[in-house]
């Protein structure tokens, strides 16, 4: 077993807190020249989800980055000009098309797996490899259908061979259209210097155990395998390898490391005062988030109404570096709706007002009305405030 290095550095619980804020791109100033493209190289991961409320998750990220960027300019970003490609990595996620001879350990993992929840018709896979070679970019419904039946997981012979291609690394997803899948070969859509899986897998996952550690700006063990959803026992093979420094964080009780581009630059600059995604990779893992912020984070769309304590799609409030409440959104015509909000006392109540009007005007609202705050008292200045900020 590898002996890893005692940590030389010790963070305060603040200044590990700084650091991942500028590592996600929160502190400091936004770098809109590079505009969403900066933003997913600098994250090396946005997660895609179904769930629109304001807007989709993707458009949401850089969205609390860089401000009011256009949701189409969003969208054009990501997916013209062989920029990104879709793959499993903490979830389903838009990657930097560099990133694509990282992945070539999982499209192995794959290749070589015995069993698969949907047996593959014979034949199928060679037709549709046949039929995206002659007519591709398509959907799985221009390939011939994608469900057999109305039941939602009752795939059509043809939607499991193209996503088994896409695991496989032989087919990429270039871009969504109305949510689907779009369907391309590798060989057409990934350039020729990335196509080819030569890394082996300690490279693979040595790299992404750096980028993790990049996008985090400091992490736990169990942090940096979330990143990209490795494995424990895979970060502990490379990280002696990988760059990253070991650290010691005070409070948090578990052993650290930490980029060290990041700790050779204080984390100074202006804090972004913005609505975030559930799915912002500053807050997708609940323990990280707890401890570095002290705040319980639960999506509550697939829990039942009755036992919902925040609302259907929360949205935390940042502010300051701090996670200061929660708003659950909703859109009326040109009227945002907070449904409910839920303050970290009066404070919170300029920060959260100017989250709102951000967030109303992005989406072409006029107008915010607020249906419910959890602190009765606050509901007033909180209206206040609006009030006067939508003049």
């Amino acid at each position: 077993m590898t002996t890893l290095p005692r940590p030389t550095t010790t963070l305060t619980a603040d200044d590990a807190r700084r650091i991942a804020l500028r590592a996600q791109g929160f502190l400091g100033a936004p770098d809109r020249r590079a505009g969403v493209r900066g933003v997913l190289r600098h994250l090396g991961a946005v997660q895609l989800d179904t769930i629109s409320v304001l807007a989709r998750s993707h458009e949401l990220v850089p969205y609390a980055r860089l401000g009011a960027v256009g949701r189409k300019t969003a969208e054009a970003a990501y997916w013209t000009g062989a920029h990104a490609f879709e793959y499993w990595s903490h979830a389903a996620c838009i990657l930097p098309i560099e990133e694509w001879p990282h992945f070539a350990f999982r499209r192995r993992a794959y290749r070589d797996r015995p069993h698969w929840n949907h047996e593959l018709p014979e034949g199928v896979y060679d037709q549709v490899i046949k039929q995206l070679r002659a007519e591709g970019p398509l959907t799985s419904t221009e390939l011939g259908g994608a469900k057999k039946t109305s039941d939602w997981w009752d795939w059509s012979g043809t939607k499991v061979a193209v996503e088994r291609a896409l695991m496989y690394g032989e087919v990429v997803c270039v871009e969504r259209r109305g949510w689907k899948r779009v369907y391309d070969l590798a060989e057409r859509a990934v350039p020729d210097a990335l196509l080819h899986d030569e890394l082996d897998d300690a490279e693979c996952l040595r790299r992404l155990v750096r980028l993790a550690g990049e996008s985090l700006g400091v992490g736990t063990r169990a942090d940096i395998a979330d990143y990209h959803r490795l494995k424990g026992e895979q970060v502990d093979a490379v990280i002696a390898d990988s760059g990253l420094v070991p650290v010691e964080v005070e409070g948090w009780g578990k052993p650290a490391w930490a980029d060290p581009a990041a700790l050779a630059t204080p984390p100074r600059g202006r804090h972004r005062t913005t609505l975030l995604s559930p799915f912002d990779s500053l807050i997708w893992e609940r323990a990280r988030t707890e401890r570095i912020f002290g705040f319980t984070h639960r999506l509550e769309a697939y829990v039942p109404r009755p036992k919902r304590v925040y609302g259907y799609f929360a949205m935390p409030v940042l502010a300051g570096g701090r996670l200061v409440g929660r708003v659950d959104p909703a859109r009326e015509g040109r009227t945002l709706v907070a449904r409910q909000v839920t303050l970290d006392g009066p404070k919170a109540v300029p920060a959260v007002a100017e989250a709102l009007i951000e967030a109303a005007s992005w989406v072409n609202c006029t107008d915010v009305r607020v249906e419910r705050v959890d602190a009765p008292g606050l509901r007033e200045p909180l209206t206040r405030e609006l009030a006067g900020l939508l003049g």
